[in-house]
Order: C-alpha cells, then sequence, then structure tokens
C-alpha cells in the first residue's frame, strides 16, 4: 500500500457498515479519504482521528440515487483534489419487496443507487483519471455474491437482479478501459462478499409490515463476515502489483453452505 500513500480515494456509502469500514482501513494506510453519503455526521466524528495525516479522512454529503448530487460533489472534488486515484463504489440499497408485490417507487430507489450511481461515479472517476494523466487508478466495486447466484429469498429478487447488473457492468467497464487509448493499467474490480453483519439488513426490513425470514442457508449458525473484513479485501486488491489485476473476488464465510 505504500504506493497508495498520500493519493485520493473516493468511497461512497461510507457512513455506516462496510464502507465506513474501507474509509477508515485506507486512512489509516496513509491514503487522503473522501466519504460520502446522505448522512455525514458519523464520517466527521472519525474524521478527527486523522488530522495528523498522512492519511486523512473527509466527509463530503452525497445523495448517489440523485444524478445532480453526484455531478456536484464531483466538482468539488476537482475543486479541492483535481481527481481521484481509486474509487469504491460501495453505496447500496434494498427494500424487502418480492417480485410480485413490489412497489414501483422503492425498486426505482434500489436501481438508482444500486446501477445509476454507481455507473455515474465510475463514469466521472475516469473522465477524471483521463482529464489527468492518471495511469494506474483503480474501481472496486463492491458487488454481492447474489450478484453471482441465485438465492430463493423473495424479498432480495429485485436488490439480486441489481447486482446480476452489477457483475456484467463491472466485467463490460473492465473491457472499455482495457481498449482505451492510451493504453493504461487502470484496474477494475469486484468484490462479492456473502453474509456480512452490516446495518443494511435492519434498514431494509423497517418498512415492510410482515416478518421477513431469510431462508435456512442464510440463518444457519455460522460465523458471518465483518465489515472490516471486506475493507481487508479492498486492501489486498490495491496493495497486488499493478501488473496484478484481481477481477472478481468473492468472499464468504468459511461455513456458509451455499455459493
Amino acid at each position: 500500500m505504500e504506493r497508495w500513500r498520500g493519493r485520493t480515494a473516493l468511497v461512497t456509502g461510507a457512513s455506516s457498515g462496510i464502507g465506513y469500514a474501507i474509509a477508515e482501513a485506507l486512512a489509516q494506510k496513509g491514503v487522503k479519504v473522501i466519504g460520502c453519503a446522505r448522512n455525514i455526521a458519523k464520517i466527521q466524528e472519525i474524521a478527527k482521528k486523522y488530522k495528523g495525516g498522512p492519511g486523512y479522512l473527509e466527509a463530503i454529503q452525497c445523495d448517489i440515487s440523485k444524478p445532480e448530487h453526484i455531478s456536484a460533489m464531483f466538482e468539488q472534488i476537482v475543486k479541492q483534489h483535481g481527481y481521484v486515484d481509486v474509487l469504491v463504489n460501495n453505496a447500496g440499497l434494498n427494500h424487502m419487496d418480492t417480485l410480485m408485490a413490489g412497489r414501483t417507487e422503492k425498486w426505482r430507489e434500489i436501481f438508482e443507487v444500486n446501477v445509476l450511481g454507481l455507473c455515474i461515479c465510475a463514469r466521472e472517476a475516469l473522465k477524471l483519471m483521463q482529464n489527468n494523466g492518471i495511469m494506474d487508478g483503480s474501481i472496486i466495486n463492491i458487488n454481492s455474491l447474489s450478484g453471482h447466484a441465485e438465492f430463493h429469498f423473495p424479498e432480495t429478487h429485485f436488490y439480486s437482479g441489481t447486482k446480476h447488473m452489477v457483475t456484467s457492468l463491472t466485467e463490460s467497464l473492465h473491457r472499455e478501459v482495457r481498449a482505451m487509448e492510451p493504453r493504461n493499467s487502470i484496474r477494475i474490480t469486484d468484490i462479492s462478499p456473502g453474509i456480512v453483519i452490516t446495518e443494511i439488513t435492519d434498514r431494509s426490513a423497517s418498512d415492510v409490515d410482515h416478518a421477513v425470514k431469510p431462508p435456512a442457508a442464510f440463518t444457519a449458525q455460522y460465523q458471518k463476515l465483518d465489515a472490516s473484513d471486506i475493507a481487508d479485501c479492498v486492501v489486498y486488491v490495491l496493495s497486488a502489483p499493478q501488473h496484478v489485476n484481481v477481477k472478481t473476488l468473492i468472499v464468504c464465510p468459511t461455513q456458509q453452505p451455499e455459493l
């Protein structure tokens, strides 16, 4: 990670869970981290720990579901930093709805964050890299195991569909970047966690009017991943030699019975 010290990383959805853990891990490694979220109070609080550098953490308020917010965020980044060397597309959303009884407005929210927001951030980050001659940048999409496998958990079927899109879009972006001129070493990575202990599950189930019970495979008694485990994966991907691109990293609990 030594070559990333003093360089700039944008982490979306950094106020809690996986994004929070990633932002802190990168700041500890000496990276200048920009953490964005709708509620930035928690990011601002932890940023106080890194006032002395060499890495630091700053907060930008941004609702990833709103393109105009993303545009404003990147304008602010250009003024303060010029560009980003690393983008971690972590922001994600789910509402517990089946396909047969789903709420259109909730599906739209999920799609806007999980797919459109991710693509807009990647586009803008790559644009800045190109304009500033950054030839060794990195874009890491925090995907999900549900973007590679089918689980019969009806309340997550739409969410899973968006994550399958992330799988496809990440590979497509990799191919576009490889075709760019001049040739570069920008790396595109998909990190797909299995069950992780985060706040997203409680939040996504908070607005449904019935009990949500995941299938046995998800409630079996095994140790679930911690957000710090995924942060370690991000550090691993960035630490790899520049000629090594970890394209897809699927990580799940050792005892998880289904892949």
